[in-house]
């Protein structure tokens, strides 16, 4: 019951009630990013969704467009300026996303949505992390964010998928917030950007 209905029928509502609620919020944020990076404010990228489905997800920007002499794009490290890093430890960048979910293309909570290149890399448990909806928040999210291995991530993303409830939803959105309030598990120790996922036999 959960699952299949209430569940899309509470990210409605409280995704039109907190787009609502926060827009004085998404106002200062689009300034301020219009003022400190330029435009586009938004970041639009193709990921895949529930049954591998892919869908566009919506962020804030917080990388600059810098180059370097031949006109490439600067590794994403060097392009994630101060002003960027402190919209991603505060999950500000993370707003936008309230229209994917409203869309139906996410949920609250849920296996967050990776690069559609990572597809063909998944075994086949892995792949079971697309049987749901992707959130904004997960119990990889609730349990270490960027400080965990990519095993350890889709293991808990599979577990999640197994166990769906009203009750851990509440109880990982609850550690999610008290998670983006110390700022935990932001980036790995020895990176600022999550090393991508490069396959089962690299992890």
């Amino acid at each position: 019951m959960y699952k299949k209905f209430l569940k899309r029928v509470l990210d409605i509502i409280c995704s039109i009630l907190l787009i609502v609620l926060l827009s004085p919020v998404f106002l200062i944020v689009w300034i301020l990013i219009r003022i400190k990076l330029g435009k586009p404010v938004i970041f639009k990228q193709e990921r895949p969704g529930k049954d591998e489905k892919v869908f566009k997800l919506y962020k804030f920007r917080t990388m600059t467009d810098e180059r370097d002499e031949e006109g490439n794009l600067l590794p994403d490290e060097m392009r994630l300026s101060t002003f960027g890093q402190k919209l991603r430890s505060t999950s500000l960048d993370e707003l936008p996303e309230l229209f994917n979910i409203l869309k139906g293309d996410m949920s609250f909570v849920g296996p967050r949505p990776l690069l559609v290149q990572y597809l063909e890399l998944y075994d086949d448990k892995q792949k079971r992390r697309h049987e749901v909806r992707p959130g904004l928040t997960g119990l990889a999210q609730a349990r270490g964010r960027n400080l965990l291995t990519w095993e350890e991530r889709f293991n808990l993303d599979v577990e999640y998928v197994d166990k769906v409830s009203l009750w851990l939803d509440i109880k990982i959105l609850i550690e999610t917030v008290r998670v983006v309030i110390k700022r935990e598990g932001i980036v790995p120790k020895d990176s600022e950007i999550m090393k991508p996922f490069g396959g089962n036999k690299k992890i």
